[in-house]
């Protein structure tokens, strides 16, 4: 890299590869910034949009979460088992 050339901003991970949790800290950066009013309209709106696609990973991960809690039951013994979930 030459002293003229600009460092390349380094893009934020895809969405779909993060866990809940960075996820979750993510868009609460996301939101904390968006409340500051501190942004220029185009970042805030690329923010918000990051944010919704944020919003919708962590749903997602949640209710895969509470599905796989469901399909555990206790079996006639009193032992939790784990039953298919259609």
């Amino acid at each position: 890299m030459n002293a003229s050339s600009p460092p390349t901003p380094t893009s934020p991970p895809d969405v779909a590869a993060l866990s809940f949790e960075e996820a979750l800290a993510e868009l609460e950066r996301i939101v904390r910034g968006l409340e500051g009013g501190q942004q220029r309209l185009d970042d805030a709106i690329t923010a918000y949009e990051r944010g919704s696609r944020l919003r919708r990973h962590c749903e997602a991960k949640l209710t895969e979460a509470e599905n796989r809690v469901q399909a555990i039951v206790a079996g006639a013994d009193g032992v939790p088992a784990l039953t298919t979930v259609e």
